[in-house]
């Protein structure tokens, strides 16, 4: 593979401006069926273009007495990181022989700089509502990768150890998706109230509840570092359903992943619309007592075929 093709699937396809143009179509999705669910008409589907172009061209105020670095590096660290995932997830997914050993552990990695970026953002902001925000993204993302890495290793086990993402895609092919098991079933609860949080939506929107904290960690943030932010969540809002279906679903390589895709969207807009939001008391409960102890029962089931 030559540099050009090297920098293609990086920036184009299926890297960033691919993952970009079909993540904001999906915050459409979002926005239509939250207002139908509301009995509202909702956007046309440029509106999200339109309010990412409205940003680009906004100025970017940068805060006196911060650090500069820090609080651009903020949103640079999630898009770059939800490009590279991009690539891995479908070069994996339709050519499994591309992956290498430990792929899995990376690409979790990746996932975990989003949070991170938010988090070093709303520290170098140097305002008190997004050191909130921040304190609260740092407690609420230690309280949800607990179960999701119990979940992840009862997919490794069910794969047959292998930490290879495109063997764990080939094992399903082979024996069918792990979600038609009961371990499975448990996981893909487990990922999919995972992605809620990750994403920061009702009921986990809790670093950023505008009634309270007025956007926490992004407050300081406009113009083109705001559009990163929200750019990157429109990304992950694409990928972490395909991650899931890759992981449990049996993967990309068949038409039904695109219904599967909707139908796990819809799930996140309805959870997403008739929760109210937690406490971050509430969340560490509900992710280390509620789905800690699911994810352990699935990882149970995992040792007895189940």
């Amino acid at each position: 593979m030559n540099i050009v093709s090297i920098l293609f699937s990086y920036v184009v396809f299926p890297g960033f401006l691919f993952t970009a143009v079909i993540g904001l179509f999906i915050t459409w999705i979002d926005r239509k069926v939250t207002a139908r669910v509301q009995m509202r008409v909702g956007p046309p589907w440029f509106q999200p273009y339109a309010d990412f172009l409205k940003l680009l061209l906004k100025e970017t105020i940068i805060p006196e007495g911060n650090s500069k670095t820090l609080f651009l590096l903020g949103p640079m660290m999630g898009l770059v990181a939800m490009s590279i995932f991009s690539v891995m997830l479908f070069s994996m997914n339709f050519n499994p022989e591309s992956s290498f050993v430990g792929d899995v552990i990376v690409m979790v990695y990746l996932l975990a700089l989003p949070p991170i970026g938010i988090i070093i953002g709303g520290s170098a902001s140097k305002n008190p509502l997004a050191s909130v925000g921040a304190s609260r993204e740092m407690t609420q993302f230690f309280a949800y990768e607990l179960p999701f890495y119990v979940v992840l290793a009862m997919i490794i086990l069910k794969a047959g150890g292998t930490v290879k993402f495109g063997e764990i895609i080939l094992a399903q092919q082979a024996q069918g998706p792990f979600m038609h098991s009961i371990s499975g079933v448990i996981g893909a609860i487990v990922i999919l109230l995972c992605t809620q949080a990750k994403l920061s939506f009702v009921p986990f929107d809790i670093p950023e509840a505008e009634q309270e904290i007025m956007a926490g960690p992004y407050i300081e943030y406009s113009g083109v570092a705001l559009a990163m932010y929200k750019l990157t969540r429109a990304m992950m809002y694409f990928l972490m359903p395909l991650f899931l279906i890759s992981l449990l679903w049996g993967g990309l390589a068949s038409w039904w992943a695109i219904l599967k895709f909707l139908l796990i969207v819809v799930l996140i807009v309805l959870i997403k619309n008739t929760n109210p939001r937690l406490r971050i008391d509430q969340a560490l409960k509900f992710f280390w007592i509620g789905l800690g102890t699911l994810s352990i029962i699935g990882l149970i089931l995992a040792f007895n075929n189940l």
